[in-house]
């Protein structure tokens, strides 16, 4: 069973550097992936209230007998309920569905800049409260670009432990992961394929033939190797055992710096600045 490393946190916290993600999984299979991937070896599971399975992913946690203590566990704030009343609301829903007393990490998913009047360092502070309550053992912020997170820095007191991007070897996102880290601000990378986009470049491809792995395996190793947190998701059990095997090969610098030279700025998803939810 793979050693996954251990990237310690802006308030002391650590975080499994490499875990298993659920977006898209559809309820009906989530309990069966999630337990596949806890055989695996996973110990950090990244789900959402918008994702719709955060109960199902309990129920897997609950069926696998795995000290509480052992687990990561990630949800995330759903567009509807950026009004603090109605955040805390919602998070309560999440410690009920997942079955557990406390997350490891709560985000607000998205900053909607055009929606509750761009007013999302309110949100920011209902998470704070739950925070200072002891019930999010971190709390983050996923989508966030430079001048969201410079509106926290000015209005809020917490800087966010986390930020989940969207970063894939056609979106490197450079400048946004160098303010991050400026602040110790932990990236995680959603979409660390290109959602399987960036699997079939012959850079990658070429790379994957003279290590003797997928090519899969070469992307998430180069996330891992630049410090990004990673989650791929799979319901397939030998994907997702596949998925967690890159521990055992390095990339040499060049075929980081070669990966790198892929970027072309382009999203599998929305853009931060404009997305509405």
């Amino acid at each position: 069973m793979a050693e996954i490393p251990q990237i310690t946190l802006n308030n002391g916290q650590q975080i499994p550097q490499f875990g298993f993600g659920v977006f898209l999984v559809p309820p009906d299979e989530t309990v069966a992936a999630v337990t596949s991937a806890l055989e695996a070896g996973y110990r950090h599971i990244d789900t959402a209230q918008m994702y719709g399975n955060e109960a199902q992913v309990g129920d897997a946690i609950a069926r696998s007998g795995l000290d509480r203590g052992s687990l990561y566990v990630t949800t995330k704030l759903a567009n509807d309920a950026h009004r603090p009343d109605d955040a805390r609301r919602a998070f309560d829903q999440s410690l009920k569905a997942l079955g557990v007393e406390y997350v490891d990490l709560f985000l607000i998913h998205w900053p909607l800049p055009t929606r509750y009047d761009g007013d999302f360092v309110s949100t920011w502070n209902a998470l704070e409260a739950i925070y200072n309550d002891g019930l999010a053992r971190s709390i983050g912020v996923s989508n966030f670009e430079i001048g969201h997170l410079r509106q926290l820095q000015l209005e809020t007191a917490l800087t966010p432990a986390v930020n989940q991007i969207e970063v894939n070897p056609y979106l490197t996102q450079d400048a946004l992961r160098a303010f991050c880290a400026e602040y110790r601000i932990a990236v995680e990378a959603w979409s660390p394929i290109a959602r399987g986009g960036a699997l079939a470049d012959p850079v990658i491809t070429e790379i994957a033939q003279r290590a003797g792995k997928s090519a899969s395996q070469v992307i998430l190793r180069w996330h891992i190797q630049r410090g990004d947190i990673v989650f791929p998701k799979s319901v397939n059990p030998e994907r997702i055992k596949e998925n967690i095997e890159i521990f055992d090969f390095e990339l040499a610098a060049a075929d980081m710096t070669a990966i790198a030279a892929l970027n072309r700025d382009e999203r599998t998803g929305p853009d931060p600045e404009t997305f509405a939810g």
